[in-house]
């Protein structure tokens, strides 16, 4: 008897993956393609959508020759995407603009003037706090300027909504890509149509929202061959990656929480209902008919200890680097820092942030600053984690994935930092393993999201160490006043 298989398509920011998994979750193959990014002004962050949906193809060809899978092996493909991309598309179904991510800030005086007046208003009708992140600002800030491609375009997209076009043309979107862009009420599964107004567009210029069990077949006859599947293989549209990677991680009932730290960093937690802080400091994003995923984004994540790592021209690799930080003691011998090299969502939801390091001596030295760094990162997921504890209530057990989650000394500094056991899965695709379940539920191959506990290999929990918990109780304070105090000099 032949092996069953499925794929979870991965497309991040940093990098598409094509993940092959046996139907209990053990990773058989990957193969990963990275993606460029385009700085053309201060602020300014984009990607070329024809280069991402070509290292699509060229991932999941390159992962079925990795593990040697017969065509009748595959089962099913499961789309994850990263959140809040926009490309403006003509009607040819042609990019005629640059993918703006995530992390463009450039409408940012938008996102101000919007938050002055009407913030409150959209952020409870769409559960998406106003930011430059949203594709919602990015339209309105196109509107303004004349942005040239927004003028011409008959549709706009994610970079997912992309991929999936040019693959089968459908134009068609997921609840959770959806929330996303800003512009999507989370109670009726419906865009808004007052939001719509405010940036001038309408509804038949978006995608069809539909459910992530959605099954899209039809792929194009020579995208099937290249990619070596096929062309009747069923392909499942999937969620956004933070969805998934909850779901990946098993993080999905209520008290469990995930938290991913990669380039940037995020912590969430699955509810069945829409959730919304009075404060604003979280997101509240749809999945399923019935559950949402309320939590925060940081935009500061492992790309803060990239960005110290160049700044001190360290040649080592990342895991020599951080082993630095273990060199001195917890607290980093008075340095305390601040991440928001990037400005800032969440917890503070300001663009323009800056990062700081505060209690610098003539005796500290490049562990201080790497210690320092680590901790910063950890207090700032801490900082959204205690918003989130205030709408679902405390946490019981805390999941963790992503880059940083392969260091040791890092858990150790969450559990302590959280006062919680972490646990951490053996495979660190969480949202491509989360994107390939999604698959198997929509074709039939397995019954329930929640059956994913059962398929998710995971290692030893983390336990806290009580005497550094109650030493970072301290620092953290001093963070957390140090963080409000700064924030009336942005």
């Amino acid at each position: 008897m032949s092996r069953e298989v499925v794929i979870g398509l991965d497309i991040g920011t940093t990098s598409v993956k094509a993940c092959v998994f046996d139907l209990q979750g053990k990773l058989i193959a990957v193969a990963e393609r990275m993606n460029t990014f385009n700085y053309p002004k201060q602020g300014w962050v984009e990607q070329n959508p024809i280069e991402i949906e070509q290292s699509a193809v060229q991932a999941i060809k390159e992962a079925i020759q990795k593990a040697g899978i017969e065509k009748n092996e595959l089962v099913s493909i499961g789309f994850s995407a990263a959140m809040h991309s926009l490309i403006c598309v003509n009607e040819q179904g042609s990019p005629i603009s640059p993918a703006l991510i995530w992390a463009d800030g450039r409408s940012y005086i938008q996102a101000e003037t919007l938050i002055e007046t009407m913030g409150k208003e959209i952020y409870s009708k769409t559960g998406t706090p106003v930011h430059p992140m949203t594709p919602f600002v990015k339209l309105l800030w196109m509107k303004e300027t004349k942005y040239e491609p927004y003028l011409q375009a008959k549709y706009f997209m994610s970079i997912k909504e992309y991929i999936l076009q040019s693959w089968f043309n459908q134009r068609v979107i997921d609840y959770s890509m959806a929330s996303a862009t800003g512009l999507f009420n989370p109670d009726t599964h419906t865009w808004n149509q007052k939001l719509l107004s405010l940036i001038d567009i309408h509804e038949e210029q978006l995608s069809r929202i539909v459910p992530p069990t959605e099954i899209l077949t039809g792929i194009n006859p020579q995208i099937a061959e290249e990619m070596g599947i096929n062309s009747a293989l069923p392909f499942v549209i999937g969620a956004a990656d933070g969805q998934l990677a909850n779901l990946g991680i098993g993080a999905i009932l209520p008290g469990e929480v995930a938290v991913s730290v990669g380039t940037s960093g995020a912590i969430r937690q699955i509810t069945r209902s829409v959730k919304i802080s009075e404060n604003q400091e979280t997101f509240c994003y749809s999945f399923t008919e019935n559950t949402t995923i309320i939590g925060g984004p940081t935009n500061n994540g492992g790309i803060a200890l990239q960005w110290l790592k160049e700044l001190l021209n360290d040649p080592r690799d990342f895991s020599e680097f951080l082993a630095e930080a273990e060199k001195v003691p917890l607290g980093a011998d008075g340095v305390i820092f601040h991440p928001y090299l990037n400005g800032e969502r969440a917890p503070i939801w300001n663009q323009r942030a800056k990062g700081n390091f505060f209690g610098l001596s003539v005796t500290h030295k490049r562990e201080h600053f790497i210690r320092a760094v680590l901790e910063g990162i950890t207090f700032n997921l801490y900082q959204i984690g205690k918003a989130l504890e205030r709408l679902a209530g405390k946490h019981q057990k805390i999941y963790v994935n992503g880059g940083l989650s392969r260091s040791p000394f890092w858990l150790q500094m969450m559990a302590d930092v959280f006062e919680a056991e972490i646990y951490v899965p053996e495979s660190y695709h969480s949202a491509a393993w989360g994107a390939a379940w999604t698959a198997l539920v929509a074709v039939g191959k397995v019954n329930s999201f929640e059956e994913i506990k059962k398929n998710i290999p995971m290692g030893e929990a983390i336990v806290p160490n009580v005497e550094n918990s109650e030493k970072y109780r301290i620092i953290y304070e001093k963070y957390e006043s140090l963080a409000s105090g700064m924030s009336k000099y942005f």
